[in-house]
């Protein structure tokens, strides 16, 4: 490849689109290694080895290492830049998914769900920073939409990729091939990937001749806009996971479904969902053309994935009759997380300094693995406690209703706590400032 061929002017390059497909590809993989031992422990030999609680807690086990990891995997691929970050990130998730082969007691799982935690969380700052390399601020919602909507895709190709795969050769072998799948994409993206010469410039670029630098992430975790986006995620995040991670056994508990059935009618959601990751980010891009601001835009777009995501759950008790309509509002819950998340995944760039873009998101990111640490054990033993009382129906109504309420709030706090979506004056003097500026106390 010819670097050469990046044009260093105004006009973005084409090679963005190459390049925001490695992390779309890159994200399908994420999702297939994150959720094939859901389905696979969903019915059969696993299933007994792994209960209901059990499962929560190995749940839980991965939202641990991943609250875990984004506590510094942001800073990190901000450091590395998104070639060599992205890199280490897929081979150490990919390492983890093959060691789930190897797995014989709970104890076991719950290790390589760890180390699966630690590695996939890294993904969406990645690609995060990805986007800031070759996107201009106006086309990151669009672009952020792109590689996010690879998790629908990995979840829609799951269910019959899993039911085959796991039928056919057993979950062991599954495991294996499926790892296979993410050296090959190493291979790709090492001879593929290149950091653009000149990246799009930032709404504040820093002084000619300067450069800015990361900022610690503490300093970015006492800013509102950060604390109140993780506290934010620690509602919304686990919605999807329960989408997700319980889907499978959903099917089979209420509506006795067996894994082929599973493997063919299971994507449904998930089909829809992946028309939010476009359709999400589009329409910000469409009201920004019409003329709404884009700090604006991008909160009423939040405002109604947040809604859809909230309604069609708590719909769920009242609706969910039949496989069919249950599917369906699964689907509407996905399809406003997946709108939601488009447009978030491009909030830290357009808050703090692009050199510090993947570090805010992954601090964010901790309530992803803090709220899906909470959430996943409390479904488990939700699920558990009703289902022995009351039967399985009941008890996922009262998990649906619960998730409903926690995506409104969630929602709220990003309306109404996180403050306006612009730029922080502050942290991007900090950026631009330098290292001997920062070590003087301020008279």
């Amino acid at each position: 490849m010819n670097k050469k061929n990046y044009i260093t002017t105004e006009k973005p390059s084409g090679w963005r689109w190459t390049m925001v497909s490695l992390a779309f590809l890159a994200t399908v993989l994420n999702y297939v290694h994150r959720l094939a031992f859901n389905y696979l422990s969903a019915d059969g030999a696993l299933r007994k080895l792994i209960p209901d609680d059990v499962f929560g807690y190995l749940g839980t086990a991965f939202f641990i290492a991943y609250m875990l990891s984004n506590i510094f995997s942001g800073y990190v691929i901000d450091r590395l830049g998104a070639r060599l970050g992205y890199m280490l990130c897929m081979a150490f998730w990919t390492t983890a998914g093959l060691a789930h082969a190897f797995a014989r007691t709970p104890w076991q799982f719950g290790l390589c769900r760890f180390f699966l935690g630690i590695g996939e969380a890294g993904n969406w700052p990645a690609g995060l920073k990805l986007t800031s390399e070759w996107f201009p601020p106006h086309e990151r919602s669009t672009a952020s939409g792109i590689f996010n909507s690879g998790s629908a895709l990995g979840a829609v190709i799951v269910p019959p990729l899993i039911a085959y795969m796991g039928t056919r050769y057993g979950w062991r072998s599954t495991f294996v091939i499926l790892s296979i799948f993410g050296y090959v994409w190493l291979i790709l993206f090492r001879l593929i990937y290149f950091t653009p010469p000149t990246a799009p410039p930032p709404a504040n670029p820093a002084p000619h001749g300067t450069k800015e630098r990361s900022i610690p992430p503490l300093k970015l975790l006492k800013t509102r806009f950060v604390s109140m986006f993780l506290l934010a995620k620690v509602f919304i995040e686990p919605v999807w996971y329960f989408v997700t991670f319980w889907l499978g056994r959903y099917l089979v508990d209420v509506f006795h479904w067996d894994m082929k059935k599973i493997g063919w009618y299971a994507i449904l959601p998930f089909l829809i969902a992946d028309i939010g990751n476009i359709g999400g980010g589009y329409f910000t891009q469409y009201i920004i053309g019409r003329g709404v601001p884009i700090p604006r835009a991008r909160k009423i777009s939040v405002g109604l994935s947040g809604g859809i995501m909230g309604l069609a759950l708590l719909a769920g008790p009242f609706f969910a009759d039949s496989p069919v309509s249950a599917l369906i509002l699964f689907g509407l819950a996905g399809f406003g997380y997946t709108s939601y998340t488009a447009n978030c995944l491009a909030f830290p760039a357009d808050v703090v300094p692009r050199s510090s873009a993947a570090s805010a998101w992954g601090l964010a990111c901790i309530g992803n693995g803090l709220g899906g640490a909470i959430f996943q054990s409390l479904s488990g033993i939700t699920l558990r406690s009703v289902s022995a009382s009351h039967g399985y129906t009941t008890a996922y109504n009262a998990l649906l209703i619960g998730f409903g309420i926690c995506a409104l709030i969630g929602t709220a706090i990003l309306l109404f706590g996180m403050g306006p979506l612009i730029k922080n004056e502050t942290l991007q003097r900090y950026a631009d400032s330098p290292a001997t500026d920062r070590l003087t106390p301020a008279p």
